[in-house]
């Protein structure tokens, strides 16, 4: 088994569309309208790696209130890339903004920022299969100064 999906709360279908392929360079997998209010919409990276996400658009004042929170304030998404640096500068470009500078934690190289309807995403870069290394050695990689 794999997790294939995981479906996100959006306010409006073409808006989310427009966020996830634009600026985080996903593809429109499936659009499929279902009913006059109501799409079957799937956006996922170009390679297909890793899981896709469903765009859900909120139905009623319940799942309105959800958007960009269905986590209740923690980082809900995460995101691999092999170069944090070039996302970055690349994503800035695109008027996303990150909430910290990027942090070498031990796992890898980490830099948070929300999607325009609110939900917290991890950008990770992480230590190459196999490897190990330490939040001081990454942070001598990248060279970050805390």
């Amino acid at each position: 088994m794999r997790l294939a999906k995981v479906a996100v709360l959006v306010p409006d279908y073409d808006e989310a569309i427009e966020h996830y392929t634009t600026v985080l360079g996903f593809e429109v997998l499936e659009d499929t309208v279902l009913s006059p209010t109501k799409r079957w919409v799937v956006v996922g990276p170009r390679d297909l790696l890793g899981a896709a996400l469903v765009l859900a658009k909120a139905d009623g004042e319940r799942q309105a209130a959800a958007v960009g929170d269905q986590s209740g304030g923690r980082v809900f998404l995460f995101l691999e890339t092999d170069d944090t640096w070039r996302d970055i500068a690349n994503m800035r470009e695109l008027g996303v903004v990150f909430e910290e500078e990027p942090r070498a934690e031990d796992y890898g190289l980490v830099a948070v920022f929300r999607d325009p309807f609110g939900n917290r995403w991890d950008l990770v870069q992480p230590v190459a299969t196999g490897e190990t290394a330490s939040a001081a050695e990454l942070r001598a990689e990248f060279q970050l100064d805390k």
